[in-house]
């Protein structure tokens, strides 16, 4: 049990990677709803889960500021254009 409580204490620092945190972040999803963690665990596990869930939201903000900036007019205006994901194409054809 011991092993459980060193994962949750949310020591590790967050992955370079947005991919990486994300998949973190399922991880310590899943060993939440497992009930399988003590109190103590469950507590540093969702304490973690916060911290990882900032930095995501963080690096979300981060990029949403990059890709403005580049799309940005010679006038100083933001023509802004929905991104269509592949999801949105699908439920477009239905």
């Amino acid at each position: 049990m011991a092993e459980q409580h060193s994962q949750g204490s949310g020591g590790a620092p967050a992955p370079a990677d947005f991919g990486a945190t994300v998949e973190r972040l399922e991880q310590l999803v899943e060993r939440l709803e497992s009930g399988e963690l003590s109190l103590e665990g469950s507590l540093a596990a969702f304490e973690q889960g916060v911290r990882l869930t900032r930095d995501a939201q963080r690096r979300l903000d981060e990029a949403e500021l990059r890709v403005r900036t580049l799309t940005e007019g010679e006038a100083g205006g933001v023509d802004l254009q929905p991104f269509d994901t592949p999801d949105a194409e699908d439920d477009g054809e239905r």
